[in-house]
């Protein structure tokens, strides 16, 4: 698991290979993953939007863009988090994925860019 504190706001990302899902052969590798943010901060905030970099090891670079998250656009309370999972389809057996969410702070309507950290996609038989 990687994370991410900007301004009172923790992103984790846990992800998970997909091998019923995915098909070698034809370079096809989906991968999982499960993102909770935490608010640590002393308001509740709203995610916005949500911007994405998606790299394949074969130098493919896709970028995402789009409101909210899984169609959601959630407010976290202040001591909350909210948790969602997700899935990306690479054209190689590792990659990596990184980017930020747009969050407003609901007390003082103070728009911030909180970082996604950056998270390897690495199909098990790559690690042995």
């Amino acid at each position: 698991m990687v994370q991410q504190v900007t301004e009172g706001v923790n992103v984790m990302v846990e992800t998970f290979y997909q091998p019923g899902h995915s098909n070698p052969l034809n370079a096809e590798f989906l991968f999982a993953y499960r993102i909770t943010i935490e608010n640590l901060s002393a308001h509740p905030v709203k995610l916005l939007s949500r911007h994405w970099h998606i790299i394949d090891s074969n130098g493919s670079h896709r970028e995402v863009e789009g409101e909210g998250v899984v169609g959601e656009q959630p407010v976290i309370t202040s001591g909350g988090n909210y948790q969602y999972s997700s899935a990306v389809n690479l054209h190689s057996d590792i990659g990596k994925m990184f980017g930020n969410y747009l969050i407003i702070d609901l007390f003082d309507k103070r728009k911030i860019k909180v970082t996604i950290p950056e998270f390897l996609l690495i199909t098990p038989f790559k690690m042995n």
